[in-house]
């Protein structure tokens, strides 16, 4: 005898739309060997992928710091941008108090 297939109730069936839906965002299908395969879908800010929006959009101070020493540009390098910053106001005789 055949099994009898019940119906999912319109719960059920959310629960299992969302879930596909969930497992879309996360992973993506590429083919390997002539092969199907899901894999991880890379890391994205905005819709651009993390690399892209961090050369685009980070300062030298932050890519030295964090280690992005092939990102900095040249140009960057060689400028004298440091301007110094006075720690204390003067008044218009020069005089710090």
């Amino acid at each position: 005898m055949k099994k009898i297939k019940k119906k999912l109730t319109k719960v059920q069936k959310q629960a299992q739309n969302a879930a596909k839906k969930e497992r879309q965002k996360k992973y993506q299908w590429i083919f390997i060997n002539g092969k199907q395969v899901r894999i991880k879908r890379p890391e994205t800010i905005d819709g651009i992928p993390a690399d892209e929006f961090i050369a685009n959009n980070a300062d030298p101070l932050w890519l030295h710091r964090n280690g992005f020493w092939e990102l900095i540009k040249e140009e960057e390098l060689l400028s004298d941008s440091y301007t110094p910053v006075r720690c204390v106001e003067e008044d218009e005789d020069g005089i710090p108090f």
